[in-house]
Formats: C-alpha cells, sequence, structure tokens
C-alpha cells in the first residue's frame, strides 16, 4: 500500500476505502487461522510476561529454581533406579545424582533450600534387589 491519503478525505473513511478493496482483491483469503476460534490467552487478564512464557512453553523450558528442579530430578532418577533392568544401571543413576546433590549443598542456595541429602546407594540397590525378587515370584506365580 503505497497510497497516500488524499488531503480533505477522513482518515477513517479512506482507511475503510482500502479494507474494501483489499477484500474485493481476495487479499484476506486463505490467510492463516481463517475460521478458526481466536487463541485463548485473548479472553484472560493481560499479562506482561505473556511472551515469555508462551517461549519458555514452545522451547519445552522451565522456570524452576535450580534447588527445585534439582528435587525433582532426583526424584525422577529414583523412581527410574526402581525400576531398572540392572544392578548397575541403579548404581550409575544414584552416583550421578548424588553427585549433583551434593555440589548443591556445598554452595549458597540459589532460590529456595534444597532439604534433601545424597541417597544411600547399598539403600537403593538393596530395595531393588526386593522389589526385583518380589516381582519374580508373582510371575513365576
Amino acid at each position: 500500500m503505497t497510497e497516500r491519503k488524499p488531503p480533505g478525505v477522513p482518515f477513517e473513511s479512506w482507511v475503510d476505502k482500502q479494507i474494501r478493496d483489499a477484500q474485493g482483491r481476495g487479499d484476506f483469503d486463505r490467510l492463516p487461522g481463517t475460521g478458526e476460534p481466536l487463541p485463548p490467552e485473548l479472553y484472560t487478564p493481560y499479562d506482561e510476561l505473556w511472551w515469555i512464557k508462551r517461549k519458555m512453553a514452545r522451547e519445552g523450558l522451565s522456570a524452576l529454581p535450580p534447588s527445585l528442579a534439582l528435587r525433582k530430578e532426583a526424584e525422577d532418577t529414583l523412581a527410574a533406579a526402581r525400576t531398572a533392568a540392572s544392578e548397575h544401571t541403579v548404581r550409575k543413576l544414584i552416583t550421578d545424582v548424588n553427585v549433583k546433590i551434593r555440589a548443591m549443598m556445598h554452595r549458597p542456595p540459589p532460590g529456595p533450600p534444597l532439604g534433601m541429602k545424597p541417597y544411600d546407594i547399598e539403600e537403593v540397590v538393596r530395595q531393588w534387589r526386593e522389589r526385583r525378587a518380589e516381582s519374580g515370584r508373582s510371575e513365576s506365580q
């Protein structure tokens, strides 16, 4: 649209004419989202960080403080260790997460306190063996 508004024509009338002409040419046909409902975020209260939240969701990022992220990782690792296929895998998983927990314990907290201590590898392995023995007994029955 390189055309300038002629002098003496009200701006609103000139814009309306531009829109009508574009509709007549079919410039608005087949635009992305045509016929689809408006996104739900248009109906929510304004949030100044909307674009950051949308970008983080699109990129799969989390905004958890490091200590809470580590707590979640530790819990997920413990759950993975419980269903691991071998004792070696259990020991590797727990050793790796313990290194991270110890490192976090020896730094000033960047967020809420971690409130955790490293897992006892031998205790986790003992529980893993018990569960494995129990599942072996239930499968043979």
